[in-house]
């Protein structure tokens, strides 16, 4: 049971770290509620999943591609800058109250998924952590035992994940025009900077 709480804590440790899809949970939170945060999250872990399955059958290397990479990079750093932009100019119409904007949670899944399917770092992080899990746990434990503790990573990154949904929505409940306004700036700032990191990244691939 204590090895199957420590997949739980690595999931934990994935999901945690301030990042893109943290950032955009946060901005979706104050403006549109808990869902639309949450949604945000299911999209990312939706990413993740993909990416366990590529690294479970052994055809991680498509992503080490140059290419594929310099494309995630771009790509990815365009996402996070216009998503950061549209933050931003949209901070200025959020009302302390309980009138949320309501966007469609199929468009805050999508974002969530886009935001990490494109990002190298979760890539980086499934190839490296979650290789050597999958090495060690197939060799001493067996199939079945990868499955449980694949699972336990899992309620890991779902449990950061509403809990990101939670604290963002309740924001909105608790603080002023002012502040929510202020968050959201800040919000799509980080976004903004996560893109252009992104971005360069795929500049100095391309040169």
């Amino acid at each position: 049971m204590g090895t199957f709480f420590s997949y739980i804590l690595l999931g934990l440790s994935l999901a945690a770290p301030i990042g893109p899809v943290n950032a955009a949970q946060l901005d979706r939170g104050i403006k549109g509620g808990f869902f639309p945060a949450w949604f945000v999250g299911l999209g990312a872990i939706t990413a993740d999943a993909f990416y366990m399955l590529i690294v479970y059958l052994g055809i991680v290397h498509i992503v080490e591609i140059p290419f594929v990479q310099t494309f995630l990079w771009l790509f990815g750093g365009f996402v996070l800058i216009y998503t950061g932009v549209e933050s931003m100019l949209s901070a200025k119409d959020i009302k302390a109250d309980n009138n949320r904007n309501k966007e469609p949670l199929h468009q805050s899944f999508i974002a969530g998924f886009i935001m990490s399917i494109t990002n190298p770092l979760t890539i980086l992080f499934w190839l490296g952590i979650y290789g050597s899990v999958l090495a060690k746990t197939a060799s001493s434990y067996g199939l079945q035992s990868l499955i449980i503790y694949s699972c336990a990573i899992f309620i890991g990154l779902l449990a950061w994940d509403i809990a990101m949904a939670a604290v963002s929505s309740s924001f909105r409940k608790i603080l002023n025009h002012q502040v929510l306004t202020g968050i959201t700036i800040i919000s799509g700032l980080a976004l903004i900077g996560f893109g252009l990191y992104f971005g360069w990244q795929g500049v100095l691939l391309l040169i």
